[in-house]
């Protein structure tokens, strides 16, 4: 597995929010899926508003704002597995910007693979 190293995570947190958001879009798209779901995805991790939202779309902040200003929900920590050559729950909470930006990606695939939104959106076992 890849190790995270803070140059990384700086690199992640520099880059603009609204100039990645269209290469997630564009890939849920080619997969039929569509911008409110991959909106929904994002509000349901990030606890943002539709309007705030927005405003990172349009290029208002980078990632360590975006995360920064994020209020991350209760059942973040379910989301695992590997992406980019990255175990999501091995990387530790010093580069907590960047776990958090590869769970955001790992839902995103999820959503392009089809799976279903109820499955994506994570939920305690009762």
């Amino acid at each position: 597995m890849a190790e995270v190293t803070a140059e990384k995570n700086g690199q992640i947190a520099k880059m603009n929010f609204g100039s990645i958001y269209p290469h997630y879009l564009n890939r849920i798209q080619k997969h039929g899926r569509t911008k409110e779901e991959l909106d929904q995805v994002i509000l349901w991790l990030t606890g943002y508003d539709q309007d705030r939202l927005e405003s990172f779309i349009e290029g208002n902040g980078s990632f360590k704002d975006f995360f920064d200003g994020a209020n991350l929900h209760e059942n973040a920590h379910m989301i695992k597995g590997v992406v980019c050559g990255y175990r999501i729950e091995e990387i530790s909470e010093e580069f907590a910007l960047y776990r958090d930006c590869r769970r955001m990606e790992k839902l995103i695939d999820e959503l392009a693979k089809g799976r279903k939104m109820e499955k994506i959106l994570r939920k305690e076992k009762k």
